[in-house]
């Protein structure tokens, strides 16, 4: 089975539900709400992958998997955040906003970002190339355009994108658990002799950043709503995106890459969700 056939899709698929969800306000929060707002892009934007970087050089990942985990701090966490902040009693205005504003930046500096990783562990002399022209081109195609469909959908016909999103984002979770599966069964062997060191990376990535997010909203005296809102935001990343980068026959066409993603998104849901239901607890 061509994976690719699957992760393409299905990615723009979630993306063009997330367009339906928001409208041009999410993007103007940042006007009203500043500080909120530049924190959890500083976070999401800024300390993700510095975080990742980190801890990859840390762990001294092979080259393949240094590139995967970095690749997953650099995708924004989608409309499945929205969702967990609403469940953890957070602030959902600020969280649509955080994802409407870091899913627009992060297609420019994903590629600046990879760009930098794949040079720093060898480039050529590792197979792992990165053609920035075709990784911006994918993004615009994948992403922004399938974002910007949804937005004039909402704008058009309001009832018929709710309805839409309805059952869109009822089959965004499955998805997701579908795509990984796919490239659990074709990496099996690669999956189950890197987990321990594989699955404490990711573990250990969810958990830093989620901390450095709570650090984050201390340091700036955020309110409760918005510091549970930041946590999430800033731990939770875009699995999907980082797969079909990573297996796009346009971009680095190595689906090894994408085996951090896999581990990423089956941990990530984990550690949520207990997070979600402690925050609940409180």
């Amino acid at each position: 089975m061509n994976s690719v056939l699957i992760v393409l899709p299905i990615l723009t698929l979630l993306m063009f539900d997330l367009g339906l969800a928001l409208k041009m306000e999410d993007f103007a929060l940042f006007l009203r709400r500043p500080k909120p707002v530049a924190v959890g892009l500083l976070g999401q934007i800024v300390l993700l992958p510095v975080v990742a970087f980190a801890l990859a050089s840390a762990l001294d990942l092979p080259p393949i998997f240094f590139v995967g985990l970095v690749l997953i701090a650099c995708c924004p966490g989608g409309s499945s955040s929205n969702v967990f902040s609403r469940l953890a009693g957070g602030d959902v205005a600020l969280s649509v906003s955080l994802t409407a504003l870091s899913s627009v930046i992060t297609l420019f500096t994903l590629p600046l970002v990879m760009s930098f990783v794949v040079d720093y562990v060898g480039g050529e002399s590792v197979d792992v190339h990165l053609p920035v022209g075709k990784l911006l081109v994918q993004n615009l195609l994948l992403m922004f355009l399938p974002i910007i469909l949804g937005m004039l959908i909402r704008w058009k016909w309001p009832s018929a994108a709710l309805s839409m999103d309805r059952v869109l984002s009822k089959i965004a979770f499955p998805c997701l658990i579908l795509l990984a599966g796919i490239f659990f069964i074709q990496h099996r062997a690669t999956i189950v002799e890197q987990f321990p060191v594989l699955g404490s990376a990711v573990t250990v990535l969810i958990l830093l950043c989620m901390g450095g997010g709570w650090l984050l909203c201390k340091a700036f005296r955020l309110s409760a709503k918005e510091e549970r809102t930041l946590i999430i935001e800033i731990g939770m990343q875009n699995a999907a995106q980082s797969i079909a980068v990573a297996s796009s026959p346009f971009i680095f066409n190595n689906s090894q890459i994408a085996i951090p993603a896999i581990l990423y998104a089956l941990m990530m849901n984990v550690i949520l969700l207990i997070y979600v239901a402690v925050a609940k607890i409180r």
